[in-house]
């Protein structure tokens, strides 16, 4: 499995994954929060068969591109029903801060917290992980978990905006986040990549 980072919008420095299957080149984006044409460019370049979008939550910063990368390359999006209102706010919140958005990406399938996701030969689990806001969800594959603003390195997802809630946050954080393998690599939504277990050491906002 190769994980490609690109860092879109010099506003949210959102951290956007490629996920790609080395034995078919088959890959995921995951949360394309900006800059589709850098995010396409790099599919294209690589020449690999973009299969679906999937993301963490649908604030504007990690849904911004969604829409344009799912009309370009005819692919499905997915996304946790509970983030349904969120991403119908999205194009509202982006205006309010002066960010250009157009309309939100059609959700073609809700994410299954049941269901095993697999492209090319890799396959992953859905980790629901409420809290930043009420569809938050994590993608954990065998040695990486993609974390969205869940958790940071160091830090953990704001809690003063609507839909949120620090307790269930913590909650979602403290049982499930951290029940997984402390050596699993954390990427993050935005900043440093992390690992399960040095946040379960050091992370100064879990007690």
């Amino acid at each position: 499995m190769k994980i490609h980072m690109i860092v879109v919008s010099p506003v949210y420095n959102t951290n956007c994954y490629i996920v790609s299957c080395g034995q078919t080149g088959e890959a995921i984006v995951v949360d394309a929060g900006a800059e589709a044409e850098r995010i396409m460019e790099y599919i294209d370049g690589q020449d690999l068969q973009l299969k679906y979008l999937i993301n963490t939550h649908a604030h504007v910063d990690p849904v911004g591109a969604v829409a344009k990368i799912q009309q370009k390359k005819n692919v499905p999006f997915y996304l946790h029903e509970k983030e349904k209102e969120i991403l119908a706010a999205a194009p509202g919140l982006a205006k309010a801060h002066g960010q250009p958005f157009g309309d939100p990406p059609e959700i073609d399938e809700f994410i299954d917290a049941k269901r095993t996701y697999a492209f090319g030969e890799i396959t992953f689990r859905i980790l629901e992980t409420p809290g930043h806001s009420p569809g938050s969800v994590c993608f954990v594959f065998d040695e990486d978990v993609f974390v969205g603003d869940t958790i940071f390195r160091g830090g953990i997802a704001p809690t003063n905006i609507p839909w949120a809630s620090e307790e269930v946050l913590l909650d979602s954080i403290k049982t499930r986040l951290f029940a997984l393998d402390e050596d699993m690599v954390a990427h993050t939504g935005h900043g440093a990549v992390t690992t399960i277990g040095l946040e379960k050491r050091s992370n100064p906002f879990i007690k």
